[in-house]
């Protein structure tokens, strides 16, 4: 599979990894739209969240309570933070293997895009 997060979370492609388990990887976004601009992959491949099966419900869910974990150890918990998942490419997903964007360290506007 020519993944490029598959290739993150293998180790085959470096990236500065913050976080890593049996579930999730997190690193840095190399195109940061704020201070704090993590990216989180699960480790099993999700092209998009269209894909996603029951099965998946506890994979989701870690990725989701590990966001909320890291903006703790950020220190940006209270002051506020984003998640954004994109699901295909009129969404913005340009990389097809799920994940979530966490941002923060920053005021967020809404609406985005």
């Amino acid at each position: 599979m020519d993944c490029l997060f598959c290739k993150i979370a293998n180790g085959d492609i470096p990236a500065k990894i913050v976080y890593q388990d049996e579930i999730a990887v997190i690193f840095d976004d190399i195109n940061p739209q704020a201070p704090h601009h993590k990216v989180i992959i699960p480790r099993k491949h999700i092209a998009t969240l269209n894909e996603a099966l029951e099965e998946d419900r506890h994979l989701l869910g870690h990725l989701a309570l590990s966001a909320a974990k890291l903006a703790k150890e950020l220190n940006i918990a209270n002051e506020g933070y984003r998640v954004v998942m994109n699901c295909n490419a009129g969404a913005g997903q340009s990389v097809f293997h799920i994940h979530f964007h966490l941002l923060g360290g920053r005021r967020m506007g809404w609406p985005p895009g």
